[in-house]
């Protein structure tokens, strides 16, 4: 791998994107090191510095990589999605949170796996804090338009109900990742499903499959 030209340098940079990434998906955080992906790229760590002087740096850039992939996902692939409002956006923006496949696991296994990393980097923590917090934002919007339509009870600020939906979708997700068995892809549906309709008439949702 030789020093790119000018015109180069968002390619390789593209280049040094994937292979974090393929770091990553093999190793996890507590394998991504300088030298790691420098041996991934068939590069030296000296020209890797180029792009990222340290391993924050690369803890950094994976994690906007992560946000720009669920960004790309998020787009509405119909015009009725596009068009949808409400309880059905909620839906789908939890959905979107949890590890239903193989590209979903691998991402949510990325982002816990930073999590220790973030708690000991106070600036590596603040930028977590923001992301959950935007999530969290937009949460809130659509809860708000849900009791706005007479979706949701309006008796509670949709503020709560965000960041309680919130919590409910991380910690399905840590679930989900430790007992993959225990939590496939249709029970993790049933059970925001279940979640979802006890937001709606305030019942306690049935345990699906306990």
């Amino acid at each position: 791998m030789t020093p790119p030209a000018r015109g180069d340098h968002e390619a390789r940079r593209r280049d040094v994107s994937e292979a974090v990434w393929r770091v990553l998906a093999a190793r996890g955080f507590g394998g991504l090191t300088l030298r790691a992906v420098a041996a991934e790229l068939g590069a030296s760590t000296g020209l890797l510095t180029h792009y990222f002087p340290n391993k924050r740096a690369l803890v950094a850039h994976a994690l906007d990589v992560l946000d720009r992939q669920a960004a790309e996902r998020r787009r509405p692939a119909t015009e009725e999605a596009a068009t949808a409002r409400g309880l059905a956006v909620l839906r789908a923006a939890l959905l979107d949170v949890l590890p239903l496949d193989g590209a979903g696991a691998a991402g949510n296994r990325i982002r816990v796996g930073s999590w220790d990393a973030a708690l000991t980097d106070p600036g590596l923590t603040a930028e977590h804090a923001e992301r959950y917090r935007r999530a969290r934002r937009r949460m809130t919007e659509l809860c708000a338009e849900a009791q706005e339509l007479g979706e949701l009870p309006a008796d509670r600020p949709a503020a709560d109900l965000a960041a309680l939906a919130q919590s409910f979708a991380l910690g399905l997700v840590v679930q989900a990742l430790f007992a993959p068995a225990e939590f496939p892809p249709e029970r993790q549906r049933a059970l925001l499903d279940g979640f979802l309709a006890a937001l709606v008439t305030g019942e306690r949702p049935d345990p699906v499959g306990s």
